[in-house]
């Protein structure tokens, strides 16, 4: 089941639009844009405090009460009233998995023009589950947050809901939350980049053709979206991070150059291609947005032309400078002819980095099934090790080409790492 919720328009109440934002919501309304975190519900929270918890998340964070709307000029994005409602009991369908179920509900309402386009669910357990606590599901279109933001929406709601067992007003030990338009605003009112930055944009947007960084090896006909194929490998266990850990600081880089090295190298080995990427970096430079929800990741670009972890490690530099600026100035006029069919996106994420987790919660981040045409590889750094999750399109090609680039991944950072 899930929980409803009323929203009423605030009238002239615009907030304003960040480049990535926009981008998302002007591809349309659609399903399979959002993202969600699931956790277990300690047995001491009742679950009769949870729309009260939820409400006061929700009041909280800004960006999860506006909505995308067309507007007379193109996109608005509006302010509005949440009020949260009942529960909503959803039906599993004949043979439909209760992963299957939760898609269903997110994908009809966590869109970018979902009034509103977040949804809390929560799953109970069938009688005799060897686990008796029922799961919540906490979940939003991209427009609105980011995987940090989802573990603050963790920590909010776990909060609020300790709060009303005690006998508390829910959250108000908690500190201020930004709103992410300001964050908007003062990326906007930041000086424009610097000639030399927009130069290099340039020269990376003429070396792919006017658009972003395609996958170097063949993925077949990708000229309409395909379903997707999603891999999960467990690349190094913790033992094995904490070795690349220690090489990385022998070359006197940090561990993504490393890493980053030999992607490149594998890469360059069967393709005979540099490095390039999409590389998606975070704009939570200051403590302030730490504790706040929104879309705080930009996309930038990474190339590396030689695979020694000092070139990484300057490769790796110069993607967080051109991410540093706003874009719209950069790349707004090219709009959407920016990512290409087979366009290649690298994302590196050490979760130790990210909001702290209690133990016990079975954390899990539950993702749409949608259809690609691109590739896209998370490289994700934690206390268990590093794994990699890739997608891309369901084609004979990149079934072939896409797991044997990840197999060449895997064997050089064991290499790296082997005593």
């Amino acid at each position: 089941m899930s929980l409803t919720s009323d929203v009423v328009a605030r009238p002239q109440t615009a907030v304003p639009i960040s480049y990535d934002q926009r981008r998302h919501a002007s591809a349309g309304d659609r399903p399979g844009s959002w993202m969600a975190l699931a956790f277990r519900l300690e047995s001491a929270l009742p679950l009769d405090h949870v729309p009260r918890a939820w409400a006061a998340v929700v009041a909280r964070h800004g960006t999860l009460r506006t909505r995308f709307v067309d507007g007379s000029d193109g996109l608005d994005l509006q302010a509005v009233d949440v009020t949260i409602g009942d529960w909503q009991h959803h039906p599993a369908r004949e043979d439909e998995s209760t992963r299957a179920v939760v898609r269903r509900v997110l994908d009809a309402t966590c869109r970018p023009f979902g009034t509103p386009s977040h949804r809390l669910c929560v799953v109970l357990p069938d009688p005799g589950d060897d686990d008796p606590r029922p799961v919540l599901v906490v979940a939003a279109d991209h427009c609105h947050l980011d995987m940090w933001s989802l573990l603050v929406l963790l920590r909010d709601l776990r909060t609020c809901l300790s709060d009303l067992v005690a006998g508390r007003e829910p959250g108000a030990g908690l500190p201020p939350a930004e709103p992410f338009a300001e964050h908007t605003r003062r990326l906007a009112a930041q000086d424009a980049a610097p000639a030399d930055v927009t130069a290099r944009w340039a020269d990376v947007l003429a070396h792919g053709g006017g658009s972003l960084p395609r996958f170097p090896l063949p993925l077949g006909d990708v000229s309409t979206p395909r379903a997707e194929v999603v891999e999960v490998r467990d690349v190094l266990d913790a033992d094995g991070l904490d070795a690349l850990e220690k090489r990385a600081a022998d070359h006197g880089v940090r561990i993504t150059a490393l890493a980053l090295a030999e992607v490149a190298a594998a890469t360059r080995d069967l393709s005979g291609q540099p490095l390039r990427a999409v590389f998606p970096v975070h704009s939570r430079h200051e403590p302030v947005w730490h504790g706040s929800v929104g879309w705080f990741i930009t996309n930038s670009v990474l190339e590396c032309g030689e695979v020694t972890p000092a070139a990484c490690a300057a490769a790796l530099r110069e993607s967080l400078a051109l991410g540093s600026y706003p874009l719209a100035p950069i790349l707004g006029h090219l709009d959407r002819e920016l990512s290409p069919p087979g366009m290649f996106a690298l994302s590196w994420l050490d979760t130790r980095r990210l909001p702290s987790v209690p133990d016990g919660l079975d954390v899990q981040y539950v993702s749409a099934v949608i259809c690609t045409d691109g590739v896209m590889a998370w490289f994700l750094a934690g206390d268990s090790g590093l794994h990699v999750r890739c997608r891309y399109p369901d084609t004979p090609e990149a079934r072939q080409s896409v797991p044997q680039w990840l197999d060449a991944i895997g064997r050089r950072l064991r290499d790296t790492t082997a005593p």
